[in-house]
């Protein structure tokens, strides 16, 4: 609004803010967490005959879905989400587990003892990902990369587990950090770096840019990170909307978000995106189980209470349709979740188009994470 009064324009604005905020933003010390194929490393860690062979956790037969892939089998292009059928077919040796989210979630558990140990600046995202703000050095080892090594050998020694990490002045850096050298890799991009660094990327690398939405890009002329700062504010809304200034930072390394430990959540939820579009009952009801699992799990983990529960579908040409049931006392557990999310699902049957995503949300919540350190407690964020 001041930026109008004084006839400033818009980009100008937006330049004076990432410059405003620029030298804030670098006294951060942001590392991105990322566990190492989670779900599958954990089943080849518990079962030796499993190391170094192709895993992938979830359903393996023809309705199956897969929830988690291994590094060995990622090799055969097997990805999260896609058919067990599909992944079979790309990997004939490919070994299916049972998920066993109720060991993933001790696991999980531990691995967040150890970042509370560096900083109570923690905003999980799931299971296997978190951010963590150390600029407060608690254990004065000199930097955020000491740090990050620091975490990634005792998640070693605790859990015989790998992560890679991202270390950064923010949280968009950080993430596409610790992606870089997966796995069981560091990445460190100091102040000053990082328009450079996203320069080089691939607008694929952008969260929230899917395959449809880098086509699009690429159709005009945008296919890196250069090519994205290289479009003013104007043009970027007049194609990409509301998304425009998300790009428009991001193409220049630049976020101003905080980690938030407390954050309140009014839902927690899941989605997942097919590697193939799904329309018959049986893989839409098999893919609504592996979803009900994850969701319970971070419902479960968040000791929270619900009242709603919604569906969402994105079918195949990107139209989004949601079906909500609300009722009158909190889901009792996860047979009545998954109860509600299948007779939600069964409603929109037959489908008409094949879908691409479908998640399940719980809201209208209560409830905190539980105790870690004497009567504080922390609000979790997962989703």
């Amino acid at each position: 609004m001041i930026a109008y009064l004084l006839g400033v324009s818009e980009q100008d604005a937006f330049d004076d803010e990432e410059d405003a905020t620029r030298e804030a933003a670098g006294m951060r010390k942001i590392i991105h967490v990322d566990m190492d194929a989670f779900f599958a490393s954990v089943e080849q860690r518990d079962n030796p005959d499993l190391r170094g062979k192709p895993v992938a956790v979830g359903g393996s037969s023809g309705r199956g879905v897969v929830a988690a892939a291994s590094y060995e089998a990622r090799r055969f292009g097997v990805r999260s989400a896609m058919p067990s059928v599909t992944a079979k077919r790309l990997c004939p040796d490919l070994v299916f587990c049972k998920s066993r989210f109720d060991v993933y979630r001790e696991v999980s558990g531990q691995i967040r003892d150890i970042f509370r140990d560096y900083t109570d600046l923690v905003e999980p995202l799931s299971l296997d990902e978190a951010y963590l703000d150390v600029t407060e050095d608690r254990h004065q080892l000199g930097s955020a990369t000491a740090i990050a090594q620091a975490i990634r050998r005792r998640i070693r020694d605790v859990t015989d587990l790998t992560a890679s990490a991202g270390v950064s002045y923010n949280k968009f850096l950080a993430k596409l950090a610790s992606d870089q050298n997966k796995p069981d890799g560091l990445c460190v991009i100091r102040p000053g770096e990082g328009a450079a660094f996203v320069a080089g990327l691939p607008v694929s690398r952008f969260h929230g840019v899917g395959p449809k939405g880098a086509e699009k890009m690429a159709r005009l002329g945008i296919e890196t990170g250069a090519d994205l700062a290289a479009r003013d504010l104007p043009f970027l809304r007049a194609n990409f909307g509301s998304f425009a200034d998300y790009l428009f930072r991001a193409a220049r390394g630049v976020d101003l978000r905080e980690v938030r430990a407390h954050r309140i959540r009014k839902s927690l939820g899941g989605e997942r995106t097919f590697h193939e579009d799904l329309s018959a009952p049986g893989p839409l009801r098999e893919a609504m189980d592996n979803i009900i699992d994850i969701v319970w799990d971070r419902i479960e983990k968040a000791e929270a209470r619900g009242r709603t529960v919604t569906l969402k579908l994105k079918y195949n040409d990107f139209q989004i349709a949601s079906r909500a049931k609300s009722i009158p006392h909190f889901v009792s557990g996860k047979a009545e979740f998954a109860q509600i999310g299948h007779a939600l699902l069964a409603e929109t049957l037959p489908l008409p188009r094949p879908i691409r995503l479908m998640g399940l949300t719980l809201s209208k919540l209560e409830g905190v994470e539980p105790k870690k350190r004497g009567d504080e407690r922390r609000q979790l964020d997962l989703f």
